[in-house]
């Protein structure tokens, strides 16, 4: 096998420990009923089930990627690899919700070393440009198509098995991946070899700790939560300390000085952006497709299909037009794709048919798949490979704290124009959301009841759906505005990615 071939056989190992996180993100959603059963599982136990892998996830990425440079991302990686199937298994066969919430915990934490050291690796395998937006582009859509996969793969899982499956199909996922990542992928770390930032990895991790969980508790109790503001004021505090400390640190964890990059700082700001528009599509269609057109779970994830087409045909578009008309056209053009998608999104109402929403998630996954690959390959080509752990460690980051604060702001935005629709029915269980309200008013046996609920709810989805349609809207000008004219010539990056005892790890062969 020749050395061409092993690279892009390894980046297809790195797309599938990418798929796997992307699925095990959504593919619990479906089994929180049969886990409140089996488990006996409250509302706040329900909740800490997804929370607690989002807040480990968001603490541990950037020592993650400080690990992975000062250490090897191969050898980081391939532990992350271990410690997340373990965690699996750990899931799969818990008897209690402490011991589910544990090991979710410790699943966040393989995870938030597998997505940076996974995308770090990437300037290594393919140092010439235009390979590596290619490579990029397959590794944002392998991630990607995990999220609607997830529903319809644990909908029938669960049908068909027993929870704990949905946690199971991670395991010979990650085996198979373990096994190419260290057959297939080279060992890359930065020369220099500098210490590690103790007290930074310790209030980045605080800080990122009190944000996310800030905003996880404003989504759920609304922004009058005395405990949420607590944690978001702290979190924002040691946040600043942080940045502070790097300022002024001797071997600071992350490089400021990324962010005087424009490459790096732009590709990371529309990253940004597309996560959040994004975010509101996935909080608010499964909702829509189980309580007002009436699917179940497994029916659910079926309905979302259309996006993973849309997905595919943008990811592929934008490869195609990258090398002639450049990254300003190809992320401009996704935005713009992105925007009409949720703006059509918007005018759905209770009585739409099927065919309306399949369309416009299509256009949605369309420019996301065009615009997301194009924007973190602009912002990791503007890095030295010595850097690219640290660097696609704060890039995720950023995307992470986006998702959360996403969904608090989205998920406000959304409940208070549900909770102003409902109108005389605005009580307890009706104002609890739109699932508790469609079970009151189908237990109550009024249809009335029931049809003031799906209509509050798509009220207050149009509504949502707007404000991410508007950002994607102000972002189309920012990008044609701030973004280079011409098409990016292909350039070699430098082989100082190599550890001093691996004078091939810059290739495979």
């Amino acid at each position: 096998m020749n050395a061409d071939s092993r690279r892009w056989l390894a980046l297809g190992a790195l797309a599938l420990a990418m798929l796997t996180i992307g699925l095990d993100v959504t593919v619990l959603t479906v089994a929180l009923p049969t886990l409140a059963v089996d488990l006996n599982a409250n509302t706040g136990a329900l909740q800490w089930f997804s929370s607690a892998y989002t807040l480990a996830l968001a603490a541990f990425m950037l020592p993650a990627g400080a690990l992975g440079d000062r250490y090897g991302r191969k050898r980081i990686l391939l532990a992350a690899l271990i410690l997340f199937g373990s965690a699996s298994l750990a899931c799969a066969f818990a008897g209690t919700s402490g011991q589910l919430i544990a090991a979710r915990v410790v699943l966040g934490i393989a995870a938030a070393a597998m997505i940076p050291l996974s995308m770090a690796v990437l300037p290594v395998l393919f140092p010439e440009q235009r390979e590596r937006a290619r490579a990029m582009s397959i590794w944002v859509t392998a991630t990607s198509l995990g999220l609607p996969l997830g529903p319809v793969l644990g909908g029938w899982l669960v049908d068909n098995f027993w929870w704990g499956s949905v946690f199971l199909i991670n395991v010979p996922m990650v085996v198979a991946g373990a096994t190419a990542v260290a057959v297939l992928v080279p060992e890359s770390r930065n020369p220099q070899q500098l210490p590690i930032d103790l007290p930074g990895v310790l209030l980045s991790m605080l800080g990122m700790l009190g944000v996310t969980y800030g905003f996880i508790r404003f989504g759920e109790q609304g922004w009058g939560n005395p405990p949420a503001w607590v944690a978001l004021v702290c979190g924002a505090a040691i946040t600043a300390a942080f940045l502070l400390w790097q300022r002024r640190g001797r071997h600071p964890l992350i490089d400021l000085d990324l962010f005087g990059s424009k490459g790096f700082r732009w590709g990371a700001v529309f990253a940004v952006l597309i996560n959040f528009a994004m975010f509101g599509m996935f909080f608010t269609v499964p909702q829509y497709y189980q309580e007002v057109l009436g699917a179940d779970a497994l029916g659910s994830g079926l309905r979302l299909l259309p996006m993973i087409g849309g997905l595919v045909i943008g990811a592929r578009l934008g490869d195609r037009l990258l090398p002639s008309a450049g990254a300003r056209v190809v992320i401009t053009a996704g935005l713009a794709l992105l925007g009409i998608g949720l703006g059509w999104g918007a005018l759905t109402g209770v009585d739409t048919a099927y065919w309306f929403t399949a369309c416009w998630i299509t256009l949605v996954g369309a420019g996301m798949g065009m615009a997301m690959p194009v924007a973190m390959a602009v912002a990791i080509d503007d890095l030295d490979v010595a850097r690219a752990g640290v660097g696609s460690a704060l890039l995720q980051a950023l995307r992470q704290a986006a998702g959360t604060v996403g969904v608090a702001l989205l998920g406000t935005v959304l409940v208070t124009r549900y909770r102003t629709e409902l109108g005389a029915l605005n009580v307890a269980p009706f104002d609890d959301g739109v699932s508790s309200g469609a079970a009151a008013a189908k237990a109550s046996g009024s249809a009335d009841a029931l049809a003031q609920v799906q209509s509050a709810f798509v009220g207050g989805m149009s509504l949502m759906l707007w404000v991410c349609a508007a950002v994607c809207a102000v972002s189309v000008p920012l990008a044609l505005w701030v973004l280079p004219r011409r098409a990016p010539e292909p350039v070699d990056a430098p082989v100082v990615a190599a550890a001093p005892d691996e004078s091939e790890s810059t290739h495979v062969g």
